[in-house]
């Protein structure tokens, strides 16, 4: 199995409604109508959704947001699907909005698949591929599995804390760098670089510690 991870430019509703902010959309699609999993800021999703396909039903709880669409995005709006099933592709659910882009996993068992499909989206679109994965054989672990979906949502300056951090050697041992530095790399003071820190650091944790137990 072979898989792509592309970030395409896009300007369908879902996507317009994430760009310029720190907000994500999950798209499940049902044939019929859509699942949305929102998460970060909302404000003006909830609208540029409406507008497009309707809102049947949603749940809010904190920064997250549900949202189960009127009508199918499909019928409005269809970058994807033509170029994976003109090259015998399949589309691996979730598609992700954000930053103003739509964010796919393409799978394939024939890379030169995958080639095609990267070679027809191309020459329409603007697209980036951000990941490439070859599985010589099976394993348990599922060719759906998204990490994304699974791991909790960081901000970008959450994100780009925690990797600076990373890169530097925060957490080697001894440590090889500190939060001033981090702040230093990061272009904020020391406190503002470990809230950022402190924030991703909790979220990571709050999303393995059921798992640790």
């Amino acid at each position: 199995m072979h898989e792509v991870t592309a970030r395409v430019a896009d300007d369908s509703p879902y996507a317009a409604a994430t760009a310029g902010t720190d907000a994500t959309v999950e798209l499940w699609c049902n044939d019929h109508r859509d699942l949305l999993h929102v998460r970060g800021p909302a404000e003006g999703v909830r609208e540029h959704v409406e507008a497009a396909v309707g809102v049947s039903d949603a749940v809010a709880h904190d920064d997250e947001l549900l949202l189960v669409t009127a009508d199918c995005l499909r019928e409005h709006d269809d970058t994807i699907e033509p170029y994976v099933a003109a090259n015998d592709c399949l589309l691996a659910p979730p598609i992700r909005y954000e930053r103003g882009a739509k964010v796919v996993r393409v799978l394939a068992l024939d890379p030169a698949n995958l080639t095609g499909f990267y070679r027809d989206i191309a020459a329409d679109h603007d697209v980036t591929v951000e990941a490439k994965h070859d599985r010589a054989r099976p394993s348990r672990r599922s060719p759906l599995v998204d990490l994304d979906a699974v791991l909790p949502d960081l901000s970008p300056r959450q994100r780009e804390a925690l990797v600076t951090a990373f890169d530097a050697g925060y957490y080697e041992i001894p440590r090889e760098a500190t939060t001033a530095d981090l702040g230093e790399a990061l272009g904020v003071d020391r406190r503002t670089a470990e809230e950022h820190l402190r924030r991703a650091e909790n979220k990571l944790l709050g999303a393995l510690a059921p798992r640790l137990r």
